[in-house]
């Protein structure tokens, strides 16, 4: 389910959360940037969007660069359920 490859919705998600992994590697280590950019997305992106990115990472995530996919991960498990995250997120 690859969108990223002729524009779908995901594409403008993939390439935003790329782009932070990128902007957060000189933090340390991949396991730092990855902590950093899940942070970022609860507090800044809105439900849907992490929905989508969570969704496009679960049935594929080929696009996505390592430290994307491990802060997809920890953002998964910063609450017990996603329920909770979308609950306590800071964005729409």
């Amino acid at each position: 389910m690859n969108d990223s490859g002729h524009g779908g919705p995901t594409t403008p998600l993939i390439k935003m959360i790329n782009q932070i992994s990128a902007n957060n590697l000189h933090h340390g280590d991949d396991a730092q940037a990855a902590d950093l950019v899940a942070a970022h997305l609860k507090k800044f992106w809105a439900r849907s969007m992490k929905r989508q990115i969570i969704d496009y990472a679960d049935t594929d995530g080929g696009e996505l660069s390592p430290v994307s996919r491990l802060a997809i991960a920890r953002l998964k498990t910063m609450s017990s359920t996603v329920k909770d995250w979308e609950e306590t997120s800071d964005a729409g």
